[in-house]
Order: structure tokens, then sequence, then C-alpha cells
């Protein structure tokens, strides 16, 4: 039985979806102003982690993850660089894409943009105009009316009364309630607009995620998520105007991923304490980043530093190293009805409590090393378990070598070969000075050698 901590409810609920086998789920992606950061790859690799286990339990998955392609950030950024909107956006949505696939990450099935749903969302601040819940301005801008929905709130459980104008709500001399937010921006010169019925201009960034999600996945849908910082006021106003439109629940479970920390401080692009993606994979392995951002809970805090990114990557090759010539034959079957798959799932199924499941994976490897010691034939059942329950959170995908030797280019890569090739002559003739003058040499190039009854083998550290 699979349970999830609804964030609304602050409390872990068995999960049944609307719709038996059916799963929708909407995450809120990114705005694309800017190459995305770890703290983004946070968020993307765990609920990437959840739709795989979801459809790995058996489960017919809708992933719908959306792109804001226009923003106050956006037009700022473009407005700075001296180029359109559009190009700026095109250029960092190709970025992304790049560091989607190099940290493994599925595809979303749906990956609206906000500027293709312009329609959808023009639609959707009619029908709370039209219920008074949202009011025009003189300046044609729309608002939304908070205290016209008597739920605000219940998500952040925020002190509604002491929160400051300013703090994450833009403050505008024309609101009525310094908490209400903007629906649509009337038209500034300069910048892009679209026509509506109150007048041109653009929607806000609330607005945009609500509309996309219901023309997706409809009025009421499973699972929402996001990173911990849009729950207040990102997901409450969405929460406030998608229900006062539809009179409908909008999703029955809220998840969002704790921050990415670095000096006990949540990684960000405001603060100016990020790294990107794409820096990081200059350093390491994609997926030594990939297990890094899953050896903690996803809603727990997790603290960026080099000592943990080298935890990752050393507890990624015990599992290669285990792996590696064991190539299965092709009637190697994961073994049925094991205790460890069943641990696997329970961990998973206590709202994806991904340490507790790699835990089991460890446990897996260890038998894996006892039984290669006498009978490789004996562990294949065990090594195809390894790798199918790996996929499921998204590692274990590359051949053992190519991530062990991971770093060296092709000329490194002879050089390393004709030097080990040379010491095991030297051993050969037992001239051992030589042999361990040459591993010497291999140790000064960061490489540790493995000596085999099948040969020696090598890998980076």
């Amino acid at each position: 039985m699979l349970k999830i901590y609804n964030s609304l409810t602050r409390q872990k609920q068995e999960f049944k979806p609307r719709v038996p086998n059916q799963v929708g789920i909407y995450v809120c992606g990114m705005t694309v102003y800017d190459y995305c950061h770890l703290g983004h790859a946070r968020s993307m690799v765990s609920f990437d982690m959840v739709v795989r286990y979801l459809r790995a339990r058996g489960y017919q998955v809708h992933y719908v993850r959306n792109i804001t392609d226009i923003d106050d950030k956006i037009i700022h950024r473009a407005q700075e660089a001296e180029e359109d909107y559009q190009t700026l956006t095109a250029k960092f949505i190709k970025a992304m894409q790049e560091d989607i696939k190099a940290l493994n990450i599925l595809p979303a099935d749906e990956e609206p943009r906000a500027t293709q749903y312009m329609d959808s969302i023009i639609d959707l601040i009619q029908r709370l105009i039209d219920n008074n819940v949202a009011y025009i301005t003189e300046e044609g801008d729309v608002y939304y009316a908070v205290d016209q929905f008597e739920r605000y709130g219940e998500l952040s459980r925020k002190d509604l009364q002491g929160q400051e104008a300013g703090a994450r709500v833009e403050v505008v001399d024309s609101k009525r309630n310094p908490l209400d937010f903007v629906l649509w921006k009337s038209a500034k010169p300069g910048e892009p607009h679209w026509p509506a019925p109150w007048g041109t201009g653009r929607p806000g960034w609330h607005v945009e995620c609500s509309a996309m999600a219901i023309e997706c996945l409809g009025e009421n849908f499973d699972i929402h998520g996001g990173g911990y910082d849009l729950q207040f006021p990102h997901h409450e106003n969405e929460i406030a105007q998608s229900e006062a439109a539809t009179g409908k629940t909008f999703a029955n479970f809220w998840m969002h991923v704790g921050f990415l920390q670095i000096d006990r401080q949540k990684m960000s692009k405001s603060l100016g304490n990020f790294f990107t993606i794409r820096e990081v994979l200059q350093q390491y392995h994609p997926e030594t980043i990939r297990y890094f951002l899953l050896s903690s809970h996803y809603r727990s805090q997790l603290n960026y530093s080099l000592d943990n990114l080298t935890s990752a990557e050393e507890a990624l090759t015990r599992f290669y190293i285990a792996l590696r010539d064991m190539d299965l034959a092709s009637s190697a079957v994961p073994a049925e009805k094991s205790g460890y798959e069943q641990r696997f799932n329970a961990a998973m199924d206590d709202d994806f409590n991904t340490p507790e499941a790699l835990a089991v994976l460890f446990e897996l490897t260890r038998e894996i090393n006892r039984l290669r010691e006498s009978d490789n034939k004996a562990a294949d059942p065990l090594v195809a378990l390894l790798k199918k329950l790996a996929a499921i959170l998204g590692l274990l995908d590359h051949k053992a070598n190519d991530f062990l030797q991971w770093g060296s280019s092709r000329d490194e890569v002879k050089t390393i070969e004709d030097l080990v090739t040379a010491r095991n002559e030297a051993r050969q003739q037992k001239n051992w000075q030589e042999a361990d003058r040459l591993r010497g040499v291999l140790t000064s190039m960061n490489v540790e050698l493995e000596d085999q009854a099948s040969g020696t083998v090598w890998r980076k550290i």
C-alpha cells in the first residue's frame, strides 16, 4: 500500500488515484531565464523518481511538467541582454533539455509552455471575474480577491494577518487587499502582450500553472508537486484561483521537495549561492549527481558539499565494481519473489523513501559479491534484480567500465592500458621492481588496479 505525505493535510495518506491504475501528476517546472541549478535538479530528479516508481508498480502515469516562458524575470533578462524574449527562452529551454538528458530524467508526457495556453489562461481569468472573486483595476490589471476564498492559507499554514506586504507578495496601490495577487498585467511599452476582454497585457505567473494543469489533466487530478518554496504564495494561489473557478478540489495530493542548501541557506539564484547543473557536470559523472540528489529523502533538506558528492561517487563505485565482468546471459531474469525486492518496494511505498531503498540495494550488492567469489552464474539473477530495482531510481544505467573509467580521454585510456599491459608483462617475468614502478606511475595518474583471475582491471579515482 503506497502512502504519500500530503502537504495539504500534513500527514501520510494511502494513495488512491481518481481513476483506478491511472495517475495524473502536474509539477511546476522551470522559468527559463537562466541555466538550471542543482536546486532545480533536485526537484526534477525527485519527481522523475516518483513517476518511475508509479509506473513500475503498474500505474499508467500522465506526467505534466510545465515551462514558464513569459514572466517578469524573463522580460527583464531579455531587456538586459538586448534580445527578444523568445530568443532568450529558446536558448535556456535547449540548455534545460540537455541537463535533463544528462541526469537521466525521463521526458514528461506533456511540457506545456505558458505562451501556448494564452486562450486557456484568459478563459480562466474570465471565469474568476464572472464569479466575483477577481476585479479589474482602473489601470487594466486584474487581481484575485483573496478574502473571497475562505480556505486561503490552508496549504502553507501561513499567519496571513501577520504576513507582511511585500514579503513574496507584490505591493500595488490599486490592490484592495495587500495579499491579493495579479492575474493579468496591463501592457507596458516594449513588453510582450496579448489581447483580452478587459485589456491588452500578459498573465501573472500563478494563473499560468492553473490554466495549464486544468487543460492537460482536468479540473481535478491526483498529484501536484514542486519545490517547498512554492507552497506560498504560488501553490496557495493556484488552489484559490482554480477552486474558485471550478468549484472542485484542484489536486488531491500536494508533494513538495525540500531545499538543496549550501552553507545552511537555500540554494537559489536570488541569493547568488548556486551552482548550475552544467558546472557540476564538468567535475562529476551525471549519475553521481543523480545519486547524491536521491541519497536523502525528497522532503528533507539536503546539503551541497564536495564531501557529499564524493560519498555519492564512492557509493556508485561499489555498485559498479560488483557489476564489472558480470555480463548477463540472455536467459538471465531477475530473481523472483525476492526479499530484497519486497523490502525495496516497502521502502518506496513509504512516501518514496529512497535512502531505505538504496540500503536494500547495498545488501543485494554484498550478496552478489559473496556469490561471485564462487559462481558467477549463481549471481546472475541477483545482478539482474539489482539492475531492475536501480533502474526504478534511474541508476546503474551505464556499463561498469564506462562509469569506473569516466573522465579519461581516449588517448589517456590507451596510455593507461599500455601501462597495465607492461606491468603485467613485468609480473610474468617476475620483475617485481619494474611492476611496482609501473603501478606507482598509474597511481600518480589516479588509477587504481584490481588483479583478478581473469586479468587486471582498472578504474579512475
